[in-house]
């Protein structure tokens, strides 16, 4: 209560001060007109982003008792926000569903190599995939519950349990941000090399990838919806990053309007990019079987990667003599 008669009193004050001095109205007939000279907060708004007040401590920031641009950033994130948040990632389950139960799984080829393993990832390399993909589901469950929390969860398990959980959410989003951000950064100096679009991505895409139809284009060691992935990785990974980084350290880059901006970036960019790793995940796992072996044991069939990344294979086979069958299974 104290605090709050505070504000009123630091506002009734700034709306003093703008009043010109001395300044006094008077009605048509020549008699004071005392409500004539008050403030029209409205005009305020128009001539001044914030409305603020006189402080003496060194946060200057402190002196903003009313930001309008504040109530365009709040009307965004508690309307529209929760609805594109919803559409985008529960469109894409949606749309990931419809396809498994039309396309079926994409099944394992069994040849006369079946059995024998090629290496695909080695073992730093299944580290920076892991390790980026772990921080990222808790980054994204912690993102997705500062819009959807208050709405699904609180009703639950209560305000007390909610507010420990936002908290608990809170610190692991700004602390596994770190790792998160190292992980893209690996993975890019890992696989841009292999990651460089050519004419053989565009014949892919025209063929469907192997998704539609029985036929399964030509790639290399990166197919080119794979190769969409990385770039959306790569690209979200660092804007996700830049956008945080302004909220993590507030004012240290740009003022209140500028980390509102931020916020609703990083929070667009968040919501889509939940949404491509789901179509990601959903066929390195339950879409195509044997491709989660890749990340997995890091080895994979033989068989399957002549199917899927022929091309890479033969390179693989051009290097030693021998080939690179490391034994059956």
């Amino acid at each position: 209560m104290r605090r709050r008669l505070t504000s009123i009193a630091l506002l009734a004050a700034t709306l003093m001060l703008a009043a010109p001095a001395g300044a006094q109205v008077r009605a048509p007939d020549g008699a004071p007109n005392p409500t004539a000279s008050s403030v029209n907060e409205e005009m305020l708004f128009k001539q001044e982003p914030t409305i603020h007040g006189r402080i003496s401590i060194p946060n200057q920031t402190a002196a903003n008792l009313i930001q309008p641009q504040g109530r365009e950033w709040r009307d965004f994130r508690e309307s529209w926000m929760p609805w594109i948040g919803a559409l985008a990632v529960l469109g894409m389950i949606v749309a990931l569903g419809l396809f498994y139960f039309t396309r079926g799984r994409i099944r394992l080829e069994h040849s006369e190599e079946s059995g024998r393993k090629i290496l695909r990832f080695n073992s730093f390399e299944r580290f920076s995939h892991w390790m980026t993909a772990t921080c990222f589901i808790i980054l994204s469950l912690s993102g997705l519950n500062y819009i959807f929390g208050k709405r699904l969860l609180m009703p639950l398990i209560g305000p007390e349990a909610f507010a420990t959980l936002a908290q608990y959410g809170k610190y692991a989003h700004i602390y596994l941000a770190w790792p998160f951000m190292l992980g893209v950064l690996f993975m890019l100096v890992l696989w841009i090399k292999d990651n460089i679009p050519g004419k053989i991505d565009w014949i892919w895409l025209k063929q469907g990838g192997g998704l539609i139809g029985d036929a399964h284009p030509s790639a290399g060691r990166f197919n080119a919806g794979q190769k969409m992935v990385f770039w959306m990785v790569v690209g979200f990974g660092f804007a996700m990053g830049a956008t945080g980084l302004m909220m993590i350290f507030p004012f240290a880059v740009t003022d209140i309007n500028g980390m509102q901006v931020m916020q609703v970036i990083h929070s667009l960019i968040g919501v889509v990019f939940i949404a491509g790793i789901l179509a990601h995940i959903y066929i390195g796992s339950l879409g195509m079987e044997g491709a989660y072996d890749a990340m997995g044991s890091g080895e994979v069939d033989l068989a399957w990667a002549k199917v899927h990344h022929d091309l890479w294979v033969k390179e693989q086979q051009a290097k030693t003599a021998s080939g690179p069958q490391l034994g059956r299974s």
